[in-house]
């Protein structure tokens, strides 16, 4: 006679929620949390966005998937939950606090973290939050940051204007008045996909590489 799923080895339940469940309410939790966060910011129009317009839908959008997600865990049921590593959340927080720490000037305390814009606080975050898995490859962590990075500079700062820092004070000190600031967004965002697209086509020539290596060795030996 098979185990249940989510029962342990003695046939007892681990829990009574199924994963799905729980998956299902922290978002609905997550996502009404950022309603409230972002209520007091203006949402605008659609032909004039304002910077509370997408933090509100998306929070509503994670929200209304959170809610399908645990419907749907308590028709079909499915595993229980199981213990889980503090490792993930851990980083995962981290990387949030670091973003939020440098994407623009933040005082903490006496001392104040220079605004590095979403320029650097992007990479920055997708490689802290990477790590959250021990399988975590810096290389393949940077291509993606790069790459990240670039699609949401010129999505939010180019297509939809949003008033979002996007590089650190000390650039945009100096390119004031030289350089416009839509000509330099995306020169930036150009500079950051060349790059990873760059590092990407050299993994992948290493991978074939090595490959080939592999196959010679085995076929000489």
């Amino acid at each position: 006679m098979s185990e249940r799923s989510g029962d342990d080895g003695s046939g007892r339940a681990l829990t009574p929620l199924s994963q799905n469940v729980a998956a299902g309410l922290g978002l609905v939790l997550l996502g009404l949390f950022g309603v409230w966060a972002s209520a007091d910011l203006p949402r605008g129009t659609l032909g004039a966005m304002g910077p509370g317009m997408l933090p509100h839908w998306v929070a509503i959008g994670v929200a209304a998937c959170g809610a399908v997600l645990a419907a749907t865990g308590l028709v079909r049921g499915g595993a229980g939950l199981q213990a889980v590593g503090l490792r993930g959340p851990v980083v995962v927080v981290l990387a949030i606090l670091a973003f939020a720490a440098t994407i623009r000037p933040t005082a903490l305390g006496p001392v104040t973290t220079p605004g590095l814009g979403l320029m650097v606080a992007g990479p920055l975050t997708v490689i802290l939050a990477g790590y959250a898995s021990p399988e975590a490859r810096f290389r393949e962590l940077l291509i993606l940051a790069l790459l990240l990075t670039a699609g949401c500079m010129l999505l939010f700062g180019d297509l939809l204007n949003l008033p979002i820092p996007l590089f650190p004070t000390a650039l945009v000190e100096a390119a004031s008045g030289r350089i416009p600031s839509r000509v330099l967004l995306r020169l930036a965002a150009g500079a950051l996909a060349l790059t990873g697209l760059g590092l990407l086509l050299l993994q992948r020539r290493s991978a074939r590489r090595g490959g080939t290596d592999v196959a010679r060795h085995s076929m000489t030996a």
